[in-house]
């Protein structure tokens, strides 16, 4: 049962956005899925509210620094993947869940501000390498790229973190109508109404890219990475 930590000390970079597409994507293809909603402003635990009965995903609301660690002991023999949701600040929480985390994910923005936040975090994974031991793998996803402009900014941000050996996915998740309304209307991207939100079809493809390449970063332990094309198929026949 890996765990996903989503961080960014900078509120705003889109991490809960992501935090959603990841999880939704997993359970819409056969994985258990417990997301420990971390983020004083619970919005993953208001979207889940909105959306009873989907199968293979919970949420556990007001998780802590004191009681995160319980809340994985307690779900680990019923869920496939934990994702944390952090708060959008430093706070002692961030150390503990990286610690305990298989992978730290790093949503940022394409601007000066976001990219510092992330920085926060990679100084933190590099303190605790060079200070404990404690490897972790990490990366960066950039998020709310428009699809029709590449930004000065964000090629900045880009060169600015491959100079420092970060990895970047090579899934951006684009700004989408879809990937703001499924807050306020409940359900999945697969739940919505296509002749209601505008590039639906454009908006999942997005989120079904981003969850396979999570796929063969995090694949489930004691199992072989899933090669590309078995993952694919896996999306395409649960779309």
């Amino acid at each position: 049962m890996p765990v996903i930590t989503f961080a960014n000390t900078k509120g705003g970079a889109g991490k809960t956005t992501a935090v959603l597409l990841l999880a939704t994507e997993l359970a819409q293809v056969g994985y258990r899925v417990t997301v420990l909603d971390a983020d004083p402003q619970r919005w993953i635990s208001r979207w889940h509210q909105l959306s009873p009965g989907l199968p293979r995903l919970s949420v556990i609301s007001y998780v802590t620094q004191a009681s995160i660690e319980r809340h994985i002991a307690d779900n680990r023999y019923t869920t496939d993947y934990f994702i944390v949701d952090l708060p959008g600040a430093q706070s002692p929480l961030l150390a503990k869940a990286i610690g305990l985390s298989d992978h730290v994910l790093i949503p940022i923005q394409g601007c000066a501000m976001d990219a510092q936040g992330g920085a926060n975090v990679l100084e933190l994974l590099r303190f605790l390498d060079d200070k404990a031991g404690i490897k972790v793998p990490h990366s960066v996803v950039l998020t709310r790229v428009n699809s029709m402009v590449t930004t000065r900014a964000l090629l900045a941000v880009k060169m600015l973190l491959l100079e420092r050996g970060v990895e970047v996915l090579g899934t951006p998740i684009i700004e989408r109508a879809a990937f703001r309304d499924i807050f306020d209307l409940g359900g999945t991207l697969h739940t919505m109404d296509d002749s209601r939100i505008s590039n639906l079809d454009k908006a999942r493809q997005n989120a079904r890219n981003f969850a396979l390449e999570m796929l063969r970063h995090v694949p489930l332990r004691g199992t072989k990475p899933i090669s590309e094309q078995t993952t694919a198929r896996r999306f395409w026949q649960a779309a």
